[in-house]
């Protein structure tokens, strides 16, 4: 059994060449590796760390409205005004079966911008909200920072 690898014997060679279809596949992995983060980047937020925390996956069916430190409000990532948020959260949960809220807030983002949004999607009729945080590291919950 031998291979022809070559033209050796003056016919046409009708083998596939898959080298650059891999090259090709491989760039194009390597971009969406690169910018799906960036996509689902939304409100640049410092979490607060909490030590009684749930994962829970994010899906493109919840709602997350978030505060950053300026008191600039967001709606899953995108810039809202103050005083279109109630529209805007109001058309997103239009068409949805759960009235849930998730927010979003600020480590240094003031007490009361957050009671304010509480307080608006309470006046909307959503009583469902959850606070989103980052979990705190095993060691410093035991003690054992070192």
């Amino acid at each position: 059994m031998s291979m022809d690898v070559g033209g050796s014997k003056g016919g046409i060679k009708s083998d596939i060449n898959v080298t650059p279809l891999v090259d090709v596949m491989l760039v194009l992995l390597i971009i969406m590796m690169i910018v799906a983060p960036l996509l689902q980047k939304g409100a640049d937020v410092k979490l607060p760390l909490a030590a009684n925390t749930a994962d829970k996956p994010e899906t493109q069916d919840q709602t997350v409205v978030a505060v950053d430190k300026q008191d600039r409000y967001f709606v899953n990532g995108l810039p809202v005004p103050k005083e279109q948020l109630r529209q805007k959260v109001e058309e997103i949960l239009e068409n949805k079966q759960e009235r849930i809220i998730l927010i979003k807030a600020d480590t240094d983002a003031r007490y009361a911008a957050v009671m304010d949004l509480m307080d608006e999607m309470r006046a909307m009729g959503i009583e469902d909200m959850g606070l989103i945080t980052d979990p705190k590291a095993r060691g410093l919950l035991q003690g054992g920072g070192n």
